[in-house]
């Protein structure tokens, strides 16, 4: 690195430091959220088990396509401020999964393996080519859990924001009085209370009374029993940072101090990884400092799409695609085959 820190960094980190079931596909008439993200228009399918969930679309439907996973009990429009930003020149995506935001609330599906496979039906049934996949918190291992299960054939690049990715520290175990500790059974009033509280306590920036109540609102909408099922995946760690692992693309980890031992170990096992660091931000740190990570993401989005097309001309090179690419599919196989033959408790 030169003396000043940024001629020789990639652009992205400069700007840091500033229905599958029948192809169905259901376009609402208005805008989503009731007009909560105007760019955006919400449209549904139906998933292979028959589920119907809903997300968002805005942008070229024939760019690069970028698709946002939210979080626990959270719905896709929590990125509303990513999609305005991005879809003047994207293709962009925003998942409601299932039991949140206006998918159906279903009593089946809690699990990390149908989690990830909603994501990849998706991923079939909206989106052309690659798509550079973000995962917030809870969306970080819905998304790992998709990797593992169909490698990175339909992945341009990964950003994971604030959550554990199997690297090393282990997270602690929980504080009395957040969600993972929460009791049962709690009374509605409890719960409700719970649930507001969790949320204010996701922003260092408050949002405003009413962008909290209609978080609050939509986190209510699934039973308490399978909100709990999303908070004990039943596999060991160790699975999440196989699937980091498994993909040579591209991968942005974006978090709060509370991870960046882990990002500085992936940084330094993993080829093709970096770390920021958002020091006085809350959970949804995409939130409360909207524009920095916007402006995070384009240069990250750019310079992706910029190696991808490198990729892929070194792909069709016959001197290398078929070694390269049977090599890098053997080695990816065999990692998710390993973690995939050992569940366990993760954390």
């Amino acid at each position: 690195m030169k003396p000043n820190g940024s001629s020789t960094l990639p652009a992205w980190t400069r700007a840091a430091m500033v229905g599958v079931m029948g192809g169905i596909v259901l376009a609402t008439a208005t805008t989503a959220s009731g007009g909560v993200v105007e760019a955006a228009q919400g449209r549904s399918f139906i998933t292979s088990d028959g589920a119907r969930l809903h997300y968002l679309e805005a942008g070229p439907a024939g760019a690069q396509t970028v698709l946002f996973v939210p979080g626990w009990t959270m719905p896709g429009w929590i990125f509303e401020r990513q999609i305005g930003a991005l879809s003047d020149r994207f293709h962009v995506l925003a998942l409601d999964p299932r039991g949140q935001g206006e998918s159906e609330v279903t009593r089946f599906g809690y699990t990390h393996e149908r989690r990830g496979r909603d994501i990849g039906e998706l991923i079939e049934q909206a989106a052309n080519g690659p798509v550079v996949l973000v995962g917030w918190s809870l969306g970080v291992l819905d998304s790992l859990a998709w990797v593992a299960q169909a490698g990175d054939d339909r992945i341009a690049g990964l950003v994971l924001i604030d959550n554990s990715i199997g690297e090393e520290p282990a997270p602690g175990p929980a504080v009395p009085g957040t969600r993972a500790a929460e009791p049962i059974p709690l009374s509605a009033e409890e719960r409700r209370a719970r649930r507001a509280a969790f949320i204010a306590g996701m922003f260092a920036h408050d949002p405003g009374a009413d962008y909290r109540a209609r978080l609050t609102e939509q986190a209510l909408r699934m039973t308490h029993e399978d909100e709990r099922r999303l908070l004990a995946y039943d596999v060991p760690r160790e699975y999440w940072r196989a699937a980091v692992h498994s993909t040579s693309r591209p991968v942005l980890y974006v978090v709060r101090p509370r991870w960046r031992e882990q990002g500085t170990n992936l940084v330094r096992t993993h080829p093709n990884a970096r770390m920021v660091v958002f020091e006085h931000a809350g959970h949804a740190l995409f939130v409360d400092e909207a524009e920095r990570f916007n402006a995070l993401l384009l240069a990250f989005l750019d310079e992706t799409k910029a190696r991808h097309s490198e990729q892929d001309l070194q792909d069709t090179s016959p001197e290398t695609s078929s070694t390269s690419v049977t090599g890098e599919t053997a080695a990816t196989s065999n990692v998710r085959r390993n973690v995939l033959d050992h569940p366990g408790p993760w954390a």
